[in-house]
């Protein structure tokens, strides 16, 4: 295993052109439940080698997604991604905005297959699970990641369009910690390219549909305060789900709503999947490290950022939670 802890970023993006140069059969893909930017990466990347290492129509490329949610339809050739792999062996496959091979869900048989790895991502808790490993833990986003190994000159409009999207979903519209210059710098390039960002914001970012102005409304109806007010946790059942005949992806953005509450240190969506089965959102706008509390219920994510899975019954699911949170805010004073 080759990773970047080993290897500088240069020699990582040489080796990374080489792959592209000589693969016939190129597969990408991203985390279960993709987001803005595990979507905008994968499309970035697909645009990128298409226009750069593909100009004979030769190779094959793949991109493997589960369903992607309509708000990213407008980005180009987001018809071609495929929810279903195909029974062929790839040269390469790239794992984009992905912190473990599981995390590939239906594509990781296809990932173990390829004859070369690649993992390029920003997760904290990546486990680097490719042969080639590229992790920028300090990186807003793998969009920024791709965004700086890319030759600028050689950036289209459908690739500068994919990756903004995915920097500007994952900083929140610029607004979380995770924004640096370089953030800015690099959206800046992308925007030279002759990016709709007033478009992309508005109908990607802030434009919601009705069903999903009810759901945010139930959340935050129902949403309660624990650990002095402190932190703030919602739940969404499957009832309620079906009631408005919602999908998973119309839950996007509640828990940047509930973390905007005045005084809340840690904020907690907790959805349930399946029967006694729970997906947890967890946001931070302090000093809690939401990422090890993921990590130690086999998820992961970032420091302020971070999701899970958990089975059990809804009460042992947030008893669980609020201990492991109750004991990094005594740590860190936050607690009196």
């Amino acid at each position: 295993m080759i990773s970047t802890q080993e290897k500088d970023t240069v020699t990582f993006v040489k080796e990374l052109n080489t792959l592209f140069t000589q693969a016939s059969r190129i597969a990408i893909s991203g985390h279960i439940r993709p987001d803005g930017d595990c979507v905008g990466s994968c499309m970035g990347l697909y645009h990128y080698i298409n226009n750069n290492y593909n100009l004979d129509n030769n190779k094959q490329i793949d991109v493997y997604l589960e369903e992607v949610p309509e708000t990213f339809l407008y980005l180009l050739d987001s018809d071609k991604i495929q929810t279903e792999a195909k029974e062929t062996s790839y040269d390469l496959f790239v794992s984009l905005d992905c912190g473990s091979i599981d995390r590939l869900g239906p594509f990781d048989a296809t990932f173990q297959q390829a004859k070369t790895t690649v993992n390029i991502d920003h997760h904290i808790s990546n486990t680097l699970f490719a042969r080639y490993n590229h992790v920028e833990a300090d990186a807003s986003s793998t969009c920024e990641v791709l965004s700086a190994m890319f030759e600028e000159s050689q950036i289209d409009l459908a690739s500068a369009t994919a990756l903004y999207t995915g920097i500007i979903h994952d900083t929140g519209v610029f607004k979380h910690a995770n924004t640096k210059r370089r953030t800015m710098e690099l959206a800046g390039m992308l925007l030279s390219k002759g990016v709709d960002n007033t478009k992309i914001i508005l109908e990607s970012f802030f434009e919601k549909t009705y069903v999903q102005n009810q759901i945010l409304g139930r959340c935050l109806l129902e949403s309660m305060l624990v650990l002095q007010e402190k932190v703030i946790i919602s739940t969404v059942n499957r009832k309620q789900m079906e009631f408005y005949s919602a999908t998973n992806s119309d839950l996007d953005g509640i828990i940047d709503k509930l973390r905007e509450t005045k005084g809340v240190e840690v904020a907690v969506l907790i959805h349930e999947t399946d029967l006694g089965e729970y997906k947890v959102s967890m946001r931070s706008n302090g000093d809690v490290d939401v990422s090890k509390i993921a990590t130690y219920f086999g998820g992961g994510g970032h420091i302020r950022a971070a999701g899970c899975s958990m089975k059990g019954s809804i009460y042992d699911v947030i008893n669980n939670l609020n201990l492991h949170i109750e004991n990094q805010m005594k740590s860190l004073g936050l607690l009196k």
